[in-house]
């Protein structure tokens, strides 16, 4: 028995399709499954009708960027956090106009981004990107327009070998900043849509999380005691970046302060690792979902 409730299709950053999703998920015998692509739920109506056909049980996923700060490191400045949404009524028409408005933001930043680099090309005597570039990326694009279709045209294009190299020469020196959004304002956004919000991967040493702040585990807990936890109803406990200590450290946490636990691989099929952690049962339970 396996749960997994982190994984992106091509809808967003991942390799594969919602159905090649469902279908290696029911090969590695995972019974909870939620895809949560950023910015996106065009994959969600697809995922529930393949996960009954393949006997696993499907709640909706989607996974939100937003800015924090916090008084207490107010010397970093705001720090990108990633919240996971569950649950959520998909077709609520707030959450769908937001969702439609970063899509849009995404492609102008994307063409800002491609500007970007096309400086860096030209210092480095590479022919530039042109708006025929632009929508050849744009072609490829299935969902969220974000970095790493741009990055996988850099491949395809031989100007770097793998995504991890274009992003490490180009993608992020050439950076541009997502839309602004507050914790507060998603926390609305997706209660008003009747789902429940959970912090993804609150120590993650490689991306989007709270140890931008600080590495110690217990002032992480801190923030999210006195900065965060009325806006949130839960933590990803078990993530595919989280050492064991990590993952017990905010199990412990999160009952102490009444919330929620998940877990997910955060895969992103490069490589496939769905399925690959010890969620345990009990959280299934907490989505009023039984799994045997």
């Amino acid at each position: 028995m396996s749960i997994d409730l982190h994984v992106h299709s091509k809808f967003s950053d991942g390799k594969m399709t919602v159905e090649e999703i469902l279908r290696e998920a029911e090969r590695r015998g995972i019974k909870l499954l939620s895809i949560t692509d950023h910015d996106t739920i065009e994959g969600q109506e697809q995922a529930a009708a393949l996960a009954e056909k393949y006997g696993i049980q499907y709640i909706s996923g989607l996974e939100m960027n937003i800015s924090f700060s916090d008084e207490e490191y107010n010397d970093s400045g705001p720090i990108s956090l990633d919240l996971l949404a569950y649950q959520y009524d998909i077709n609520n028409r707030p959450l769908l106009q937001k969702l439609q408005d970063l899509r849009d933001f995404r492609k102008k930043r994307a063409e800002k981004i491609l500007e970007k680099i096309n400086a860096e090309f030209r210092l480095e005597k590479i022919p530039e990107f042109t708006w025929e570039d632009m929508k050849e990326i744009e072609a490829s694009v299935d969902g969220a327009f974000g970095r790493p279709h741009i990055a996988d045209y850099i491949v395809k294009k031989r100007i770097c070998p793998t995504r991890q190299k274009a992003f490490e020469r180009y993608l992020v020196r050439c950076n541009v900043p997502k839309m602004p959004m507050t914790l507060q304002e998603a926390s609305e956004l997706i209660r008003l849509a009747k789902g429940r919000l959970i912090l993804a991967h609150p120590n993650n040493p490689r991306g989007t999380s709270l140890n931008s702040f600080t590495n110690d585990i217990k002032k992480q807990q801190q923030i999210i005691k006195e900065s965060m936890s009325g806006y949130i109803d839960g933590l990803e406990c078990w993530h595919s970046a989280h050492d064991k200590n990590t993952s017990n450290s905010y199990l412990a946490f999160s009952r102490d302060m009444d919330m929620m636990v998940t877990g997910g691989s955060d895969c992103h099929q490069d490589p496939v690792i769905m399925g690959s952690l010890k969620v345990p049962s009990f959280v299934a339970q907490q989505f009023g979902v039984m799994i045997q």
